[in-house]
Parts: C-alpha cells; sequence; structure tokens
C-alpha cells in the first residue's frame, strides 16, 4: 500500500477544540486509522494509507464543521465520527447537529447525538405513540423530556404527565417514611433531575403547583383519560402486561405518548411477563404507532458505558446461543430415544410372533 499525504485547513481557531486537550481527540484517530496528523498554523496534513488517509480528512473536516456551528467536540463525537466513517455515512454527524430540540436552563442545546437518536427524535415528531427501546445511556428518558419541555412551551399541549412503575431495582426498600410523595419520590427522582435540568427548578415548581407537570406512579393513572397532554413513560420494561394496557388505554385527543424501556434491565419477580415485551409483539404494525430501537452505538455517557454495554450484549448473545444448542441437543437426545424404544418394541414384536408359530407347529 501507497503512503499519501493528504491537506485540509483547519482555522487555528478551531483547531484546539477538534484536536482535544493535548491532542486527545487526534490521538483517538490516529491510533484507530493508523494515520498520522500534524497540524501547523491552519494547515493540517494527514499521512497514511489512501483509504484511512482519506477516513481521517473526512472525520476531521466534519469535526471542523461542528466546531465552525458552535459545537464543543467531545469524545463521544470523535468516537462516533469515526464509527460512521467506516459505513462512509461521517457527513450524518452535521446533519444530526442541525437538530435542535430546545436549550437547558443553563443554555446548553439540546440536540441528538447520533443517527438512532435521531431517528428517536423524528418518530417523536410524527407519531402519536412511540417506543423508545434501547440500553442505558442512549438518551431515551432525556431526549422525549426535552420533546415533552418544547410542546408545552410552544403550546402544543396543555400539561406534561410523567410516570413510571414503583418497583425496586432487585433490593427491597422496606417502608419509607414521609408522606405519600416522599414515599414514591425516589422512584420519580430520574425525571425529576431531567426536569430540572430543563426547566429550572423554580419553572418546574410553579407549574408543578399549577398541576401542569404531573410526576406519578404509574398505578395513579388507572381510570383517567389523559386529553391535549404529553405523557411519558419511563422504565416500561418492569410493567406488566396489564398495566401496560391499562396505560395506553389512557390516551386522549390531542395528547402524544412516549414509553421508554430496556429490555436487557427488567426489575419484575421471576417468571413475569414484561409489559413492554408483550406491547412490541401486540402493536406491531399499527397505525400511528412508532418503534424506535436504539443500541450500544447511540450510548452517549462516558466512553466505558458504551464498552459496558456492548460486553454485555456479547455476553448474553453468546449465553443465549448456548442455551438454544443445548435445547436443540436435548430434543435431538429425546427423539433418538424415542425412536431406539420404537425399534426395541417393534423386535420385542417380531421375536415374539415367530416364538408363538414354532409353538403352533410343535403342538401340530
Amino acid at each position: 500500500m501507497s503512503i499519501t499525504e493528504l491537506l485540509l485547513e483547519i482555522p487555528a481557531d478551531h483547531i484546539r477544540n477538534v484536536f482535544g486537550q493535548y491532542d486527545a481527540y487526534v490521538k483517538i484517530i490516529e491510533k484507530t486509522l493508523n494515520v498520522t496528523i500534524i497540524a501547523r498554523d491552519d494547515q493540517v496534513k494527514v499521512i497514511g494509507e489512501g483509504e484511512k488517509a482519506e477516513k481521517a480528512k473526512s472525520v476531521l473536516n466534519q469535526l471542523a464543521e461542528l466546531s465552525r456551528r458552535g459545537s464543543t467536540i467531545t469524545e463521544q463525537n470523535v468516537n462516533y465520527a469515526l464509527a460512521l466513517s467506516f459505513e462512509e455515512k461521517e457527513s450524518a454527524i452535521v446533519e444530526i447537529d442541525q437538530d435542535l430540540i430546545c436549550h437547558t436552563i443553563n443554555g446548553r442545546p439540546i440536540k441528538p447525538k447520533t443517527l438512532g437518536q435521531k431517528q428517536y427524535v423524528d418518530q417523536i415528531r410524527k407519531k402519536m405513540i412511540v417506543f423508545g427501546i434501547g440500553p442505558a445511556g442512549t438518551g431515551k428518558t432525556y431526549l422525549a423530556m426535552a420533546m415533552a419541555i418544547s410542546a408545552f412551551k410552544n403550546d402544543e399541549v396543555g400539561r406534561i404527565i410523567l410516570t413510571r412503575p414503583a418497583i425496586e431495582a432487585g433490593e427491597k426498600l422496606g417502608f419509607l417514611p414521609g408522606d405519600l410523595q416522599s414515599k414514591v419520590d425516589p422512584y420519580l427522582r430520574p425525571l425529576y433531575d431531567a426536569l430540572y435540568q430543563i426547566m429550572g427548578p423554580e419553572s418546574f415548581q410553579k407549574n408543578m403547583e399549577k398541576c401542569l407537570i404531573e410526576v406519578a406512579p404509574l398505578a395513579y393513572m388507572r381510570g383517567r383519560t389523559l386529553d391535549n397532554a404529553y405523557i411519558i413513560l419511563d422504565e416500561a420494561q418492569n410493567t406488566t402486561p396489564a398495566q401496560m394496557k391499562m396505560f395506553l388505554t389512557r390516551t386522549g385527543f390531542g395528547s402524544k405518548v412516549i414509553i421508554t424501556g430496556d429490555q436487557t434491565q427488567k426489575d419484575l419477580p421471576s417468571g413475569t411477563l414484561s409489559g413492554l415485551d408483550v406491547a412490541i409483539k401486540v402493536l406491531k404494525g399499527v397505525d400511528g404507532i412508532g418503534f424506535s430501537y436504539l443500541t450500544s452505538q447511540d450510548v452517549v455517557r462516558h466512553p466505558l458505558v458504551q464498552k459496558i454495554v456492548k460486553a454485555y450484549e456479547e455476553y448474553e448473545n453468546k449465553e443465549e446461543a448456548k442455551r438454544r444448542r443445548q435445547m436443540a441437543g436435548s430434543a435431538q437426545d429425546a427423539r433418538r430415544e424415542r425412536r431406539d424404544s420404537k425399534t426395541e418394541y417393534r423386535s420385542g414384536v417380531k421375536g415374539g410372533s415367530k416364538v408363538a408359530s414354532v409353538r403352533v407347529k410343535r403342538k401340530n
């Protein structure tokens, strides 16, 4: 393979953002694509094998474009741009960045960061009911909250209703002290955290007092009809089929419903069916209902979280394949035993008839 040298221009005031502190981001690109990157003023030289050098140049160009748009480049941006480059989709990272949902109380823009998240947000805009399914850290709940608050501020809906099943994550907490709100607050804390970050505590509290924002356990949804509302059900994998049906049938006119869940993290008692799993099978293909499946590639927390999720996915896939092989082997053994027993029975019957015929001849 011949070594290629490619030149590109990145304005000096964007170099630090694109290269990262102590050139951390450039080192990731160099290691991943086996290239060398050298910067002098606003000139950047990429040295490496032809195709790899082209990929590195394309990734740097996309990161530079993000920087020009005012985005602060993160390690997640770099890793995702590299991942897209192997699929020849690296230009999508700029398209994703153009989709602004809203701003946090501190002015930070909230945008989808991966293609999976972009498709999820687009589904929410188009469909009345959307299921966001994927592992931890993929932004399922946070993006749904951002979309809900944006719709609320734009007067598209009159209120926001947030709910989740009150079930312990593998632990028994016992009887909690305080009034009813104090008892359910620990289960709803992730929803409060997102609200505080996007709306601010004062705005949130004011809207809570006016009953324009409601945060409640799933059990409180029974018997209600929810019109002109943005309704989010979080941790849906911990619902029973009856709870899920009850929740979905609360939907009224002018409402939008988002259901988020992670099928790999169920806290239901052993042997209990998940309402999320059943809903996916029952509602697949129903017009007006969208399903968005996020993967480990859509994890936007610390890069180590993505590695953990991927490692667990690989382990669970191996265990599932092993279990299927064992089941297939057991079924094959059972078939062989039945076949052998039939053969023995037939041999016994034939042997018995021969003996009987010999006895008849002797009598005669």
